[in-house]
């Protein structure tokens, strides 16, 4: 295959507003390392950790919820950790999520693999690091917002599906964020409550609980209650209303924020709660007698096995989920399509699709 020379992107330049987001079409296509394959994209998508990343939200300095300064970003945000795990180097082509085909293999790659059409495992620990030595696609190493990428060869699974390109790039990020809150919480068929439902993470989560048998909770906006129920949710709570006390067994919470009490009252003794995001707001109140008298267990959710991702696929290519995506925007709409995902009025994921 010809390859060419240069490649189009939107190439993120640094931490701030929507202006830092730049069409470029002079981007030098990537070439595979040893170990590596290059990946012709077809699709990605947009996430909130692509957002927050540009905002510099991650700063410590930021207190605020992830919406109130996503178009314009964050006053005081730290250079120096507004990326999720520190630093970012920039400039740097994000996009977590990518479906597309292999048409390169580096040193050491079977050339068999040429042609596989495949989904990059969005986050990932590289062959011989430290077990934390974590690299998020698009963010520590360029991503998907772009014609070409590459990445190592473990890290991009054949897919054998029917679905578009853009439908199946609505997985990588969301999904294999929600199944792996659910496998550090052991979910069984018990009662879950899922906060923040109707975006990427959480309409996942309702799925993914669903599909271990799990009684679903869902919390979203009267808007948005009927969509959740088809996706599987057995009850649907406006997120104003006061939540049940001691009715769940696990809370998968992507929320936080002025309300985060009422999870913890909400839990069982013994209950799990799973946290991957923080949309509310990243400090909050925690009123130590109810973690000890309840012996609750308070989990962390970043770092994945890496079965969560080979997991979500074989889920995927046995139409044991399905895509939820709202509307599909072209790369060079990128900034539109992040205002859209951040009116927050849609069910799932806003798709990017990269040829024009």
């Amino acid at each position: 295959m010809n390859i060419p020379e240069k490649m189009k992107a939107i190439v993120l330049t640094g931490h701030g507003g929507l202006d830092k987001l730049e069409w470029r079409e002079d981007v030098p296509v990537p070439r595979p390392a040893a170990g590596e394959v290059l990946i012709r994209v077809g699709a990605s998508a947009v996430n909130n950790t692509d957002i927050n990343t540009r905002t510099g939200w991650y700063s410590k300095a930021v207190r605020g919820d992830t919406g109130s300064a996503a178009a314009d970003g964050y006053d005081g945000a730290s250079d120096a950790d507004g990326g999720w795990s520190g630093a970012l180097s920039f400039p740097r082509i994000q996009g977590a999520d990518c479906c597309g085909e292999i048409i390169a293999v580096g040193e050491g790659v079977d050339s068999a693999r040429m042609g596989e059409r495949v989904l990059v495992r969005p986050m990932y620990c590289p062959l011989g690091a430290e077990p934390d030595a974590l690299v998020t696609f698009g963010s520590e190493r360029n991503g998907g917002f772009a014609e070409y990428t590459t990445v190592g060869e473990e890290n991009a699974l054949r897919i054998n599906s029917p679905l578009t390109d853009a439908e199946l790039a609505s997985f990588p990020c969301a999904f294999s964020t929600a199944e792996g809150m659910i496998q550090r919480a052991g979910l069984r068929a018990e009662r879950v409550l899922i906060t923040g439902a109707s975006g990427g993470v959480g309409s996942a989560a309702v799925q993914l609980a669903k599909r271990r048998g799990a009684h679903v909770t869902a919390s979203t906006s009267a808007a948005k209650m009927e969509a959740l129920k088809d996706l599987g949710a057995d009850v649907v709570l406006d997120r104003d209303e006061t939540l049940p006390t001691d009715a769940f067994d696990v809370v998968l919470d992507l929320v936080g924020g002025p309300r985060w009490p009422e999870l913890l009252d909400g839990l069982v003794c013994h209950g799990r709660y799973v946290t991957s995001g923080a949309i509310a707001g990243p400090i909050v109140e925690l009123d130590l007698r109810t973690l000890y008298l309840k012996d609750l267990t308070f989990v962390g959710s970043t770092r994945q096995d890496p079965r969560v991702f080979t997991d979500l696929v074989s889920y995927i290519e046995a139409g044991e989920i399905r895509p939820v995506v709202a509307d599909t925007y072209p790369l060079r709409e990128l900034r539109t399509a992040q205002t859209a995902f951040l009116e927050k009025s849609h069910i799932g994921k806003i798709g990017v699709t990269i040829a024009d």
